[in-house]
């Protein structure tokens, strides 16, 4: 009787442990399809395209996407940035500037050509700072006020960069980009 007993309770623990580890690991695959559905990579090819052309990790462009636009290359802020990278006519007008094309912002809701120009403007901007953390709070507040902040020391690092953003609203969209980099780059880019 002592014997059957021990078999039982043996058992039921071995069941319940297995039932355990396959909850678990059900519980993983469930939470990995729900990060992958709200972090989709749409336009693949052509962010492989400009990723590989200006050294800027794919990660961190579908973060800017999802973040700026949700992947609708017809949005429209408040403030008038238009597609994928939420680009701003004037800055579209700086970047023709520097790239000797002439772009018009109706040209900002072809994705290919919104992808191209937020690309180049985040790598320009990477090269300028050295950091995503400026280069992020450039590509939302502009280059001037990033470069007026650095000049206050308790703002910098002992590097020289940008580690406090006084701007609430840009803190928070720094933030929120590199938040969704680092579940692309985990999702998608982690054995990489």
């Amino acid at each position: 009787m002592k014997f059957r007993t021990a078999v039982r309770r043996s058992t039921v623990i071995i069941i319940i442990l297995v039932s355990a580890l396959f909850i678990g690991y059900g519980y993983q695959i469930v939470g990995e399809i729900l990060d992958r559905k709200n972090h989709p990579r749409e336009f693949t090819g052509i962010v492989e395209n400009y990723s590989a052309a200006y050294g800027v990790p794919e990660y961190m462009l579908y973060a800017v996407i999802k973040e700026e636009s949700g992947f609708q290359s017809n949005k429209v802020s408040d403030n008038g940035r238009i597609g994928l990278f939420q680009i701003h006519p004037d800055m579209l007008e700086w970047l023709n500037g520097i790239t000797k094309e002439n772009l018009g912002p109706g040209l900002l809701y072809d994705p290919e050509t919104n992808i191209r120009c937020g690309v180049y403007i985040l790598s320009y901007l990477y090269t300028e700072n050295g950091a995503w953390i400026p280069a992020l709070a450039a590509y939302e507040a502009g280059q001037a006020v990033v470069d007026e902040w650095e000049k206050v020391d308790a703002l910098v690092d002992s590097a020289g960069y940008l580690k406090t953003i006084p701007d609430d609203a840009t803190a928070s969209f720094v933030k929120r980009i590199l938040k969704s980099a680092e579940m692309y780059r985990k999702l998608y880019y982690a054995g990489n």
